[in-house]
């Protein structure tokens, strides 16, 4: 097989034609990747119907009836098409990565479907920009966020900027990069959930990882047919040895940790620009998983909301609650049949072939993520269960299993009762997320951002979260906490020590713009009767 290397925004990209007798190999949407295709089967019926979801890069897919394309391209079918905030020129900007991109999200081919082929994909087109082209990448996300009346609920950044054309002197990963500045605000604007591609070490694609409110995606290879280990392009360790100055310029300033989730971007099959399959790597091919499984999610969601469905609302549709389901349904270690690690279905591991129980956040409070995996692999039939059960309120006991979106005043704690005591040796898995507050400096008062307009940062309020005993109001007597100072999410992942009542508490400990913050939960434990 031939195999060719293209340079594409300062990552190198893997395309390998796909001889006949591969095309039965294992699919990244399948059981031993993300899960997807027993969601799109009976009972299940999921394919992103009706779910608005977009797309920004560099360039642009084909779309048929807008640019002459190939016959055999035509089963991705995208919605609409622009140049920044325009519609698109026939025939201009159409790009082979972002042609493969969407194709990951929404292709309705028989033999490689995409993630969510019933979506509604909406792509724009940024250009090529001779010097730092934040403000068009901005604009071009607004309008993007936009489309489908306003209700975009997932946009997928492939591509971004180095830090070498950031116009900021000696520019690092500190959030406050234009572009940057503009994902958060959009996020929390627009309410719509932005899952970034995770730089791999070439100084290509670093802004806007630096972001708080939306997720960023590395990828993962296959090991024993299992999409479970972390694969070598990524660039996301901690500063030390050979590679720390370089390290030291691609990950987040300070503390906070970049990468959220880990998805398949390892030889992933679809189709480029003339219809032939192609096999490409890369973290570009990771985050298309997670933003089109987001598709999946909301129309169930919306089904739910529809039948009038106890405990759903339209808060099922909020970004943060898409993204603590997410992260609180990922793989870390295998479950063992008895349902003590929840029913996780692989061991993620790192660069090193160590599992998240080895890594810092397991053993650190302070420290949510883990640097390489995050929370862990992406597998979306977790995230239906996560997701299924609903809405639940602290004002009454809640199920092993949920979520909640509500407002927590300052220096205020909510309380989740678990409704049944917990398994001794099991593990409990707790994912809180809220947002930073940026406002854009509105010159003209059109309530949208236009070129040449800044942002302000207002700064994080500082939530925590414990799993403490049920009849315990003393933190410092928490079973478990997760207590980031400079993150926007934390995460609990513990053994429970001794068969028992529990809760978990929410806590507004720190108020840096608004009194008022709202929040999501996601919640997972094992019930001693399960």
């Amino acid at each position: 097989m031939l195999k060719r290397w293209i340079g594409l925004l300062g990552s190198s990209l893997a395309v390998v034609a796909i001889a006949p007798a591969l095309a039965a190999e294992i699919s990244s949407l399948g059981e031993r990747g993300i899960g997807a295709l027993r969601l799109q089967a009976a009972p299940y019926n999921l394919l992103g119907r009706k779910i608005g979801i977009g797309q920004v890069e560099i360039g642009r897919p084909s779309k048929f009836g807008v640019d002459k394309t190939s016959p055999q391209n035509r089963t991705t079918m995208v919605e609409s098409v622009f140049h920044q905030n325009e519609a698109a020129k026939a025939n201009t900007l159409v790009d082979e990565h972002a042609m493969m991109v969407a194709s990951v999200m929404v292709s309705r081919d028989k033999t490689i479907p995409g993630v969510a082929p019933g979506a509604k994909l909406y792509s724009s087109a940024v250009g090529e920009m001779q010097k730092d082209g934040q403000a068009q990448e901005c604009l071009s996300s607004q309008h993007v966020a936009l489309q489908n009346s306003g209700d975009v609920r997932a946009i997928n950044f492939s591509f971004g900027e180095p830090l070498q054309r950031d116009p900021r002197e000696n520019p690092t990963l500190d959030g406050n990069a234009l572009l940057t500045l503009c994902i958060d605000w959009s996020a929390r604007v627009h309410d719509t959930l932005y899952l970034i591609a995770g730089n791999q070490g070439s100084g290509g694609i670093p802004i806007p990882t630096d972001n708080y409110n939306g997720v960023n995606v590395a990828s993962t290879m296959r090991r024993d047919g299992w999409f479970a280990k972390l694969d070598f392009s990524n660039l996301s360790d901690l500063p030390m040895g050979i590679g720390r100055r370089l390290i030291e310029r691609e990950i987040n300033a300070g503390e906070r940790r970049a990468i959220a989730l880990v998805a398949p971007g390892h030889q992933i099959d679809t189709y480029n620009l003339e219809g032939k399959k192609v096999r490409v790597t890369g973290t570009s091919f990771a985050t298309p998983h997670v933003t089109a499984s987001v598709a999946l999610l909301q129309e169930y969601g919306d089904r739910q909301i529809a039948k009038s469905t106890p405990n759903w609302s339209p808060d099922a549709r909020h970004s943060d609650v898409m993204k603590v389901v997410l992260l609180n349904s990922a793989d870390k270690v295998k479950d063992k049949g008895d349902g003590l690690l929840l029913g996780m279905e692989r061991t993620t591991l790192d660069k090193e072939d160590k599992t998240w129980l080895d890594g810092d956040a397991y053993n650190n409070p302070k420290i949510p993520l883990d640097i390489e995996m995050g929370t862990g692999h992406l597998n979306v039939f977790r995230a239906y269960q996560q997701f299924s059960p609903g809405q639940w309120s602290p004002e009454t006991p809640v199920p092993a299993i949920g979520w909640d979106y509500r407002s927590i005043e300052a220096e205020q704690n909510r309380d989740y009762v678990l409704d049944k005591p917990l398994k001794a040796g099991s593990y409990a898995a707790v994912t809180l997320a809220w947002q930073r507050q940026v406002e854009l400096e509105d010159k003209n008062g059109n309530e949208r951002y236009d070129i040449g307009e800044e942002f302000r940062d207002l700064g994080l309020n500082n939530l925590d979260v414990y799993l403490m005993k049920a009849d315990s109001d003393d933190p410092d007597e928490q079973l478990c906490a997760s207590t980031s100072e400079v993150d926007s999410t934390e995460h609990i992942f513990c053994q429970v020590p001794e068969t028992g009542r529990y809760k978990i508490r929410v806590r507004y400990r720190q108020q840096a713009n608004e009194a008022t913050q709202p929040y999501a939960l996601a919640w997972w434990t094992a019930s001693n009767n399960q």
